[in-house]
């Protein structure tokens, strides 16, 4: 409640003598001192009410140091001296004495001093200035001033204050809040404040008469990704506007299918062999999630496919080619993880994979069956089996031929998993070869095939041996009655002739050949 008058008349009287010393005391060496001092300068400040302008800047001045202090009772009373000023001081004149500080010095106790005096403004006099410090918080300076997590608190709470004061007035400046909360997720989401954030993005969201924070995305994706595209030719994994652009796509969902002129263009800079290693894992990382869910996110207008060539062209193949190098494999690998989770998202159809055969299997792309990496060797056999089913007619027959040889060779791989997913690639290749006839296949290379199958009909590996026998079954109708005379003749020969009369049996179900 209000002072009475004699109280406030008083203190208004006095407070030019009693003011320097409160101020002196508050950065007492001793502790109980400055606890009472900034106890003491609340109840002043109750009193002084308007009068305190003319004191205004030793005042602030003193509240900046004291919200600096180890003692929570000095910050908790100097944030109330703050509110205090933000009540009785017009935002014209405390937002001159506060605003140069902070770009001159960026502090977290600068930032709680700015975030109480806006808690304590009056909404209709905060109106006028509510962009003034949406546009100043959103300065690279001010919003990654430090990486501190006191920093990243005190600048959120500037942004909630905005907020919860000027309610629906700050619409106009969602776009500089955006970037600001972008920023405080990108730098400190990881260390505890996503889900403040999250819960300020809902705010933000509901005073803008939307129904969640994917409607603010919606918005202000596009704008947000030309905000940092401006600077990604320099970015580095220790840039923060990597982290910040990380955040947007992230957290965009569908809002990224309508900002794709934006995105595409960043990152086809960004991930070409040129840049820093590290920066295009982390971006390859990011891009594989959400490819993963394509439908939901990059195509949710269903216009990526007017990307394609860009994204194999000028992202994948570039970063597929072999280069020596532990980073260069972890790259490789990168990239046919993200080729992978492209392939699986299931927006690719098969006439889309006519127009870009590419897209499925780029060039180069049976070395990566080489590669050291058992994911990447793992995950190239499924993205052949893939393209296998979906291509039809767009294969050429002479590298159609060149696929088995290289299947065959996984099939002595150190990794189990590796060889039954080969296996399970020989199997979408022979029947392939089963739909397209004869006249595809030299007998001579099923000859071979058939050969090469069978010495693994009789792997120690029981599971492998199943998938082999699955992979003959498939390929039976193309020569059966050579495949007949191969397994008989390899009969004998077998630990257990089981796998072999069981193919044999068959073999002898199937329709006579033409």
């Amino acid at each position: 409640s209000r002072p009475g008058l004699g109280c406030r008349e008083l203190v208004f009287r006095n407070l030019s003598k009693i003011l320097p010393a409160v101020c002196h005391d508050i950065g007492d060496w001793v502790a109980g001192t400055r606890v009472k001092s900034a106890q003491l300068l609340v109840v002043l400040l109750l009193h002084a009410e308007d009068h305190v302008t003319q004191h205004l800047e030793p005042v602030l001045r003193t509240l900046q140091h004291a919200c600096a202090d180890e003692e929570r009772a000095v910050v908790s009373s100097c944030t109330r001296s703050a509110q205090l000023i933000g009540t009785f001081v017009s935002p014209e004149v405390f937002l001159k004495l506060i605003l140069p500080t902070l770009r001159k010095s960026p502090s977290p106790s600068g930032l709680l001093v700015l975030a109480s005096v806006i808690q304590g403004c009056p909404r209709e006099a905060l109106r006028p200035h509510v962009k003034i410090i949406a546009a100043e918080l959103a300065q690279a300076h001010i919003c990654q001033g430090s990486e501190n997590l006191l920093y990243g608190e005190s600048l959120l709470l500037c942004v909630q204050a905005v907020v919860a004061v000027s309610r629906e007035d700050c619409r106009g400046s969602s776009l500089q809040l955006m970037e600001v909360l972008v920023t405080v997720l990108a730098l400190w989401g990881a260390t505890g404040l996503g889900d403040k954030v999250q819960e300020t993005l809902a705010t933000l969201a509901a005073v803008a008469s939307m129904d969640s924070s994917l409607d603010l995305f919606r918005e202000h994706t596009g704008p947000l990704l030309e905000w940092l595209a401006g600077s990604h030719q320099a970015w580095t994994i220790h840039s923060a506007e990597l982290l910040q652009f990380d955040v947007v796509v992230t957290h965009s969902g569908p809002a990224l299918g309508e900002a794709l002129p934006q995105l595409v263009p960043v990152l086809q800079s960004c991930l070409q062999p040129t840049r820093d290693p590290s920066m295009r894992l982390r971006l390859f990382s990011t891009l594989t999630g959400v490819l993963l869910r394509a439908r939901e996110t990059v195509d949710s207008q269903g216009q990526f496919h007017a990307y394609l060539d860009t994204m194999i062209k000028d992202i994948f193949v570039p970063n597929l080619q072999w280069h020596a190098g532990r980073t260069a494999g972890a790259i490789r690998t990168a990239a046919v993880s993200c080729l992978w989770a492209l392939i699986s998202s299931g927006i690719l159809s098969n006439k889309q994979v006519g127009v870009h055969p590419a897209a499925v299997v780029p060039p180069g792309w049976l070395t990566a069956l080489e590669e050291d990496s058992q994911m990447t060797r793992l995950t190239s056999c499924r993205i052949i089996s893939a393209f296998l089913k979906t291509s039809d007619d767009v294969i050429d027959p002479d590298k159609f031929m060149k696929i088995y040889p290289e299947l065959l060779k996984r099939l002595d791989d150190v990794s189990t998993e590796v060889r039954l997913a080969a296996t399970s690639t020989l199997v979408t290749w022979l029947e392939r070869a089963g739909k397209e006839g004869r006249k595809s296949c030299d007998q001579g290379s099923i000859q071979y095939l058939y050969r090469e199958l069978l010495v693994y009909l009789d792997d120690p590996e029981s599971t492998v041996q199943d998938a082999v026998l699955e992979a003959l079954k498939a390929g039976s109708a193309l020569f059966p009655d050579l495949l007949v005379r191969e397994t008989e003749a390899v009969l004998h020969k077998h630990r257990s002739p089981t796998y072999c009369e069981q193919l044999l049996q068959h073999l002898q179900t199937l329709p006579p050949a033409p």
